[in-house]
């Protein structure tokens, strides 16, 4: 409901876009945009245990909130805003297939981005920055042995592509990936089992943005 919600939204701010002949604004200093779109958390596989195998986190998709504020036509801070859900498995262990349930992450990104075009319509950028990750709400199915999971809040830096395309003075359409360096430290049934996790996932996303 909510990615047909946005489609919708972003079908509408293009049709209601006059001729896309007239020169683009571009982007100022003292710019302000505010974001909305859908992303996709694609986690990769990767870590180890004290009884082996691989940890797996699966794919997710959810909404996201982002603002953008540039200091000057070139350069920009952009914070992102969403929470995404994910089963957490073992797999090939010493004792088979672990499944661990559930977990959220709340990874709320900083990234300073470079913008070399942007008095273009067309207009790419490529950032670098900092991801604090808060994982909360482990639980959901388990199988035995397991009884509790936790898995630890985790830092990491952030690499950042993305384009706007001006659609409209104040209405822009972003395309946007990230990769996360987010490697959470997990424990088992209060330490009995251990293990480090190296997700490092891909962000990507498409939304509408409006700038002030």
């Amino acid at each position: 409901m909510q990615c047909r919600t946005i489609a919708a939204a972003m079908a509408l701010a293009i049709a209601a876009t006059p001729a896309l002949a007239q020169d683009p604004r571009g982007k100022l200093a003292g710019d302000m945009v505010l974001g909305l779109g859908v992303i996709g958390v694609l986690p990769q596989s990767g870590g180890n245990t004290t009884i082996g195998g691989t940890p797996e986190a699966s794919d997710a998709a959810t909404p996201q909130l982002d603002f953008t504020y540039f200091f000057t036509p070139n350069l920009a801070v952009n914070v992102i805003a969403a929470t995404s859900r994910h089963d957490v498995t073992v797999q090939n262990t010493a004792i088979g297939n672990v499944d661990l349930g559930r977990v959220w992450a709340l990874p709320p990104t900083v990234t300073l981005q470079y913008h070399p075009l942007p008095a273009a319509r067309f207009s790419p950028y490529l950032g670098l920055g900092v991801n604090y990750t808060i994982f909360y709400g482990e639980g959901g199915s388990r199988s035995a042995p397991v009884t509790h999971v936790d898995v630890e809040n985790s830092w990491g830096l952030a690499f950042n592509l993305g384009v706007d395309y001006e659609i409209a003075p104040n209405w822009l359409v972003n395309f946007d990936v990230k990769r996360i360096m987010m490697r959470p430290d997990v424990s088992v049934n209060h330490g009995a089992i251990r293990g480090e996790t190296e997700l490092d996932p891909w962000v990507i996303g498409a939304a509408v943005r409006y700038r002030f």
